[in-house]
Parts: structure tokens; sequence; C-alpha cells
């Protein structure tokens, strides 16, 4: 009689105990991801990325038809997110690449939810205000003036932007530069420096913008500026000092203009 006594409290006392736990495992289990908790996540700032994996990694019950998604793209749901609830069940990408991102390298601007690439410019390079050769050029570590052709880049946008880079096979968004472009009549020219861009001082460095870069796979970065002021930029990959083209000293920059917002 004692040891079925002494059984049932051992088996009280481990329902009681594990219960809890149980019942955290069900409600967990029981969660189910609508349409208006997407919007929930997209409001709070969640990248897309993450609502992504959200959606691909727990149950679900969408509303997908014609009018929702209207609705969804009036929520600025972006198109990514929308494709992962219209199916789910779609494969996750690999180790290099993100769903509803560019692949080819280059700069993009998120613009109405799509990905327009930068087309880039070329920039003619000067040191000592006198063009050098190309032999020079491959050598010159100091103060080098970018020229670029145009008053102003054709990609207009506002004071606050998303950009994706993707960046060639083992380049970090820490190699590439952000400019800002003084501009003329007929041209937009800047200053950097080549070889330890990171410890120059004085007016090497004047013309640099530091900005932040998120590492959302290999070889993509997210870029999101805020508050930027009128006037033109350019990210400059790395590299650009030594893309010559020719009998020329030519680079190339990835330019884009803040416009005033009506």
């Amino acid at each position: 009689m004692i040891k079925k006594l002494c059984l049932w409290v051992a088996i009280l006392l481990s329902a009681a105990v594990c219960a809890p736990a149980m019942g955290q495992d069900a409600a967990s289990s029981a969660e189910i991801l609508t349409n208006d908790k997407v919007i929930s996540m997209v409001k709070a700032g969640l990248p897309s990325s993450v609502i992504v994996n959200k959606i691909r990694t727990s149950k679900t019950n969408f509303n997908t038809s014609t009018d929702e998604l209207i609705r969804l793209k009036q929520e600025t749901i972006a198109e990514e997110v929308i494709n992962a609830m219209i199916n789910p069940a779609a494969a996750l990408p690999g180790p290099t690449e993100v769903s509803g991102y560019p692949k080819d390298i280059g700069v993009y601007l998120k613009k109405n939810n799509e990905w327009i690439e930068l087309q880039p410019e070329v920039v003619n390079w000067k040191t000592g205000g006198v063009m050098k050769s190309i032999a020079s050029l491959g050598v010159v570590k100091g103060d080098v003036n970018g020229h670029v052709e145009g008053h102003q880049s054709q990609t207009r946008i506002g004071p606050q932007i998303e950009f994706i880079v993707i960046a060639p096979e083992g380049v970090s968004i820490s190699e590439y530069q952000l400019l800002r472009l003084n501009q003329h009549t007929d041209n937009r020219e800047f200053r950097t420096v080549t070889g330890g861009v990171f410890h120059a001082k004085g007016g090497a460095t004047r013309d640099m913008i530091p900005f932040q870069g998120q590492k959302l796979a290999s070889r993509t970065f997210s870029v999101t500026l805020n508050g930027l002021k009128l006037g033109e930029y350019g990210f400059l990959p790395p590299g650009a000092l030594t893309q010559l083209s020719g009998a020329a000293t030519l680079g190339k920059m990835y330019t884009f203009g803040v416009a005033q917002v009506k």
C-alpha cells in the first residue's frame, strides 16, 4: 500500500512540474500568423528577412485574395514578404542568397518596394591637379580628386532611402566609401584617398560620409541613409582607383542626388 501511494505521489509531482512547460510549448506551437500579424511586424520595424523567416517557420492562415493583396501593398508590405505569404512552403534561400534581393554585383535602391539598379558613372582621377599616367596612378598614395561629368546624377531620391549593395566575393561593405560630390556648372568633383583610407586625416576626408551596412548574406549588404542634405552623392566601390580603361585614368561611382521632397 505504501509503495502504491509513493508511486502516485511521484506521478502527480512529475505532472505538476511538466505541465507549465508543456503549456508553453503548446501555446508557442499554436500561434498562427495572419495578414494583420504580418502588418504589425512591418509597422514595428522588423526587417523583411526576419519576417520572411518567421513566415516560413510558423503555422499560417493568410488571406491572399486580390483585395487583400492590394491592402498589403497599400500597407507598404515588401514584395518578398507578400511572396512568402502567398507561398510559405517555398524553399529557403541558399547560404549565399537572400530571396527577393538582387544577385549581380552593384548598388540598388528601393523604390516602390522594388530594387532599382544604380547605373555607375565614369570617374576621371586627378592627383595634385594634374592627370597622372596609368603607371603612376597605380602607386600614388594620398589625396586623389575624382571628376564626374554632368551637373547632377540622373537618379533623384528623398532624404531617406534604402540601398542594397551586392559586393564582389570577399569584399566587405566597410571597403565602400560614401562621398558627397561638389557641384559645378558641368561636372561634380570630390576628394578621397588611396591607401590607408581609415587612417587618413584632414582635407582628404572632407567629402567622406560615415554610414553603416548590415550584412544580410554573403556579398549582400543593406544600407539605410537618413537625413541626407540636398546635394549629390555617390558610392565608391573598392578598387575603383585601379579600374582603368585604355590610356585614361578612369574609375566608376554609383551616384545619386537628394532632391527637395514636396
